[in-house]
């Protein structure tokens, strides 16, 4: 899906944070993902869903230039992905990923587990440094905890403090693993308004990968769901509630029999029965 002019001359072309064309991806000779094509608009906030082993963590991995495509071409901010690990190294400083782990580190307190990328990454000195610190935390309604360990929170601190760091370098593109697994119910809603409030308040395109459906959705403008090794389904929360596709809608039912099998040997059986 690429942008493109309209007739008329004055019309506002769409820029695209992220763009895959035409793209295979590979594992182990295996094909994960074939033909995947999509642009992100600067600015959104796209929701990937898909069962589990479609390939959604695969998408992620490309997006972070870990996986490389044997066929196709990503873009990342309008620049082709680097292949060379300089390149790698420069362009993963525009991407801030929330892993699903929270992945801090557990002998570094709060602040020094969010200023970590920026001792890193730039030449900043200590008072510059603690006073970024300082408002990422207060972004994500953490700033007393400055100076906690990580075993002092509770998973939604943490996962609100990993969201802190993630953002630490204002990188324009945000990815999100997963980042509702684990949490209680109000844990998830203040993750998921934290998400949407962030993303309008600093203008960042945002990919969330998810189970969590009608929550993702609630703060999504645009969303892929990916299953079969391609994108069954692109487009807006809405087109996707009025599908009557039955892969779709058996996912978004969570109905154990459709298109898309449980238990894979034994939909294999029945197919060659």
């Amino acid at each position: 899906m690429r942008s493109t002019d309209s007739s008329h001359g004055d019309a506002p072309i769409a820029i695209h944070d992220c763009s895959f064309d035409g793209v295979r991806i590979e594992r182990g000779g295996n094909v994960i993902l074939d033909d995947i094509s999509f642009a992100l608009p600067k600015g959104s906030v796209t929701a990937i869903l898909g069962p589990s082993g479609a390939g959604k963590s695969t998408l992620l991995h490309a997006l972070t230039g870990e996986l490389q495509p044997t066929r196709g071409t990503i873009e990342i901010l309008q620049k082709p992905m680097p292949r060379s690990n300089r390149g790698l190294m420069g362009m993963r400083r525009c991407i801030g990923v929330l892993l699903q782990g929270n992945g801090l580190l557990s002998d570094l307190t709060v602040g020094e587990n969010i200023a970590l990328p920026l001792r890193v990454h730039t030449k900043l000195k200590d008072v510059i440094i603690r006073r970024v610190v300082e408002l990422k935390l207060n972004a994500v309604g953490l700033r007393s905890a400055i100076d906690l360990y990580p075993r002092e929170l509770s998973g939604g601190m943490a996962r609100r403090v990993a969201l802190a760091r993630a953002l630490a370098l204002d990188p324009p593109v945000m990815l999100y693993d997963e980042p509702l697994t684990g949490l209680d119910p109000i844990a998830v809603g203040v993750i998921v308004s934290l998400i949407g409030r962030l993303n309008k308040t600093l203008g960042i395109t945002s990919i969330v990968i998810t189970h969590h459906i009608h929550e993702s959705l609630s703060i999504a403008d645009h969303v892929l769901v990916v299953a079969n090794r391609g994108i069954a389904f692109q487009g807006t929360p809405e087109q996707l509630k009025a599908s009557r596709d039955p892969l779709l809608q058996q996912f978004l039912r969570g109905e154990p029999d459709g298109p898309i099998p449980f238990d894979t040997k034994r939909q294999a059986v029945l197919a060659g029965a």
